[in-house]
Order: C-alpha cells, then sequence, then structure tokens
C-alpha cells in the first residue's frame, strides 16, 4: 500500500496530518506501512501533482476524499478540512478502501 502526504513548507497542518495517518495505519493493523512525505515547492509542481491543497492524502494514488477524486483546480494553496485536518475516519475509510480494492 502506497500512502503519500503531499504539502507545502510551512504548512501549518503538515505534521499533524502525517502523525495521524501513522496513527490510523496502526488502528488498521498497517503499522510497518510507510508514509511518503512529497513537499510541492510551487505552483507549477502543485499542477504537475495535480495538488489539491496542503496537507493532501492519497492512498495508492487516489486522494482520501472521495469527492475531491474527480476536482480540476489544482494549484499551490491550503486545503480545509472540518476542523482542520482529515478525520481519522475518513483516512482509515480511504485505507479499508484500497485494501479492499487490492483483494
Amino acid at each position: 500500500m502506497k500512502i503519500e502526504v503531499l504539502y507545502f513548507q510551512g504548512c501549518p497542518h503538515h505534521a499533524a496530518a502525517v502523525e495521524r495517518v501513522k496513527e490510523s495505519l496502526r488502528q488498521e493493523g498497517l503499522g510497518a506501512a510507510g508514509v511518503d512525505e512529497i513537499e510541492v515547492p510551487d505552483a507549477e509542481r502543485a499542477r504537475q501533482l495535480q495538488f489539491l491543497g496542503s496537507p493532501s492524502i492519497r492512498v495508492n494514488g487516489r486522494d482520501i476524499e472521495p469527492a475531491a477524486r474527480a476536482a480540476k483546480e489544482f494549484g499551490f494553496m491550503c486545503r480545509t478540512y472540518q476542523g482542520g485536518l482529515p478525520s481519522r475516519e475518513l483516512i482509515r475509510s480511504a485505507i479499508r478502501e484500497a485494501r479492499e480494492r487490492e483483494n
């Protein structure tokens, strides 16, 4: 399973998002899975990576928010979640979905 946290330098939610992902992986019995942290340095790279804002979390290349998967507006910006960070349940749901797709 490939987990990515995309962020830009100075994002106030980057570190907490990474910790929340690691916690969710442990809760799903995947504590050994690694988390790739991908720094997005500028707007051009943001477009290339189809970056929806910082922090963005992808599991096996798919955004954790189902509604965001069809998004076409990419850029070098903050990403807002209710509560500031993606919820643990949203992350865990994306992990479970990815496991089901792998089987």
